[in-house]
């Protein structure tokens, strides 16, 4: 069943809380939503993930001082799964780590000592201050603040998720760092495939942006020139340089706009094609359809990448 578009679309009044694993597409996503002037973010929290939680953090703080927005607090969560599989190969997280190549200035502030999980759940425990949550990395914080206040997974207005694989192949064995037999499962979801199974049983009101949807917007050498050729600010230069460092990943065809599709889905919903499912998480990270009547998420199973370019360069370029 298709979902009628407006039901999906943020509303401006609604803030915003990013939860990431800081990657190189989470901080282009991040970079994108601070670019949109009908986006609120309220605070940023980390899952482990791509970066290290720690120099996740710091790489987050630096690219709010970019945006001029030391405003927007920052949460740490756990180094540590609730359920643990595997990391992330060891060269994506030093260059999710150290972003190479890339300019950043520093930053004068710490992350809150207020665990990410410990936040979450005060903050979505309060149902008069409604608010959408995109998350972008393992869904370990999320699972741990309902596990602290199950009556916060009710209270929030979106949580729209970027992860798991419904229709096409996973990805972890994307470029050949991670021998698997495993050809299910997407890596957010696979790191932590019990606290993804508990968010998605929560009642959440949940959009998913699964590889299904990714695959059609892949990151291509021409979608490099031509971001490199219009970024003019901070915050557009600092998405060509990001991009600039994973151009070997992206010569090898196996770089997609995973987190900036799910970003651009939150405040356009119409760069994808909705459909309902009831979705479950087996023990080895594989996303399933339960055969069960209605659904309990909204997912993403195509998506338009004319649209999403057009609005993700729109809003770096202030268009």
């Amino acid at each position: 069943m298709l979902i009628a578009l407006a039901c999906l679309a943020l509303q401006v009044s609604t803030p915003v809380i990013v939860d990431t694993d800081a990657g190189t597409d989470d901080l282009m996503a991040i970079a994108f939503l601070l670019a949109r002037e009908d986006v609120s973010i309220e605070a940023v929290t980390l899952a482990h993930g791509l970066a290290h939680v720690e120099r996740g953090a710091e790489n987050v703080l630096r690219l709010l001082a970019l945006a001029g927005r030391g405003d927007i607090p920052v949460y740490k969560g756990s180094e540590e799964s609730m359920q643990k599989t595997a990391e992330f190969p060891a060269e994506w997280r030093r260059v999710s780590d150290e972003l190479p190549g890339v300019t950043l200035p520093a930053s004068r502030r710490r992350p809150k000592t207020q665990p990410a999980a410990e936040f979450l759940a005060a903050r979505l425990k309060d149902a008069s201050r409604p608010v959408a949550v995109i998350a972008t990395g393992a869904l370990t914080n999320l699972a741990q603040a309902f596990q602290r206040e199950w009556s916060a997974a009710h209270n929030i207005r979106r949580l729209v998720i970027m992860g798991g694989a419904i229709r096409v192949p996973g990805n972890l064995g994307d470029g050949g760092f991670y021998k698997t037999d495993n050809k299910t499962a997407e890596w957010n979801i696979f790191i932590d495939p019990l606290a993804a199974r508990r968010v998605f049983g929560s009642g959440a009101t949940i959009d998913v942006v699964p590889l299904d949807a990714t695959s059609k917007v892949p990151i291509d050498i021409a979608f490099l020139n031509q971001i490199k050729a219009g970024a003019k600010g901070p915050l557009s230069r600092f998405v060509a340089q990001i991009l600039e460092s994973e151009r070997e990943l992206i010569q090898a065809g196996i770089y997609q706009a995973w987190d900036p599709l799910a970003a651009v889905a939150l405040v356009d919903p119409g760069v994808a094609r909705w459909t309902t499912m009831t979705l479950d998480i087996t023990a080895n990270g594989t996303t399933v359809t339960a055969g069960k009547k209605g659904g309990n998420t909204r997912v993403a199973l195509d998506a338009d990448a004319a649209h999403f370019k057009r609005v993700f360069l729109g809003a770096l370029e202030g268009r």
